[in-house]
């Protein structure tokens, strides 16, 4: 897919494509009814939004808190003629108030040394890495539609069992749909003996887990 992505906005990538893939699965067995929702949380060029659109006669709605993304998905929905509603605001405060049948989100969960400052902002989630993923945890159960699904992507050094718990807790079934294991990109290498340090990673590795997680309301 053919994206305008201005520097500064998240691009597309193995993330991006991990949870695509676990979206078309689950798009060819969740039974959508009619006037199905979907939204896009943290969308960035607004590709997964996009590819929502193409797959189903859903409604999309996009959200990101940068501008530029913002600008840069609306003009990537426009250019395709998909009729995606692209949001500007913190993570699901723009849709509080509705429902959907089915969230995607890509949230930064990198753990850094360094605060979040610029486009840093689009990967960086605290020296935890969880910055972002608590609040998640917390806000989109509630806009869940009965039998409504969650597909999150996250790093497994960025405490896979507690996202599945904290969603659970809130009433959830959840689960690890799919895995794989990437080289470290630059931020990544950047971060290598600092993570070595705190233990997140045994001395010498330069690969990490992503992981999608599956969360539905029964």
């Amino acid at each position: 897919m053919r994206l305008l992505k201005p520097r500064g906005v998240y691009e597309p990538q193995e993330d991006t494509e991990l949870l695509a893939k676990a979206a078309r699965s689950e798009l060819r067995t969740l039974h959508l009814p009619a006037h199905a929702e979907i939204l896009d949380v943290g969308t960035g060029t607004g590709a997964l939004a996009l590819l929502a659109a193409e797959w189903t006669a859903a409604r999309v709605t996009a959200v990101d808190i940068s501008w530029r993304a913002v600008l840069a998905a609306r003009y990537n929905a426009r250019r395709r003629g998909l009729p995606v509603e692209v949001r500007h605001g913190d993570l699901t405060e723009p849709v509080e108030g509705r429902t959907f049948d089915l969230i995607l989100a890509n949230p930064p969960y990198v753990a850094s040394p360094r605060p979040a400052h610029g486009p840093a902002r689009s990967w960086n989630a605290g020296t935890d890495g969880r910055a972002v993923l608590d609040r998640l945890c917390e806000r989109v159960p509630g806009l869940l539609r009965d039998g409504g699904v969650l597909l999150l992507v996250q790093s497994a050094l960025s405490g896979v069992g507690t996202t599945l718990e904290q969603l659970g807790d809130r009433g959830l079934s959840t689960r690890v749909t799919l895995r794989t294991r990437i080289p470290f990109g630059p931020v990544m290498d950047d971060h290598a003996e600092w993570l070595e340090e705190r233990g997140l990673i045994p001395p010498g590795e330069r690969k990490e887990e992503l992981v999608v997680i599956r969360a539905q309301r029964t």
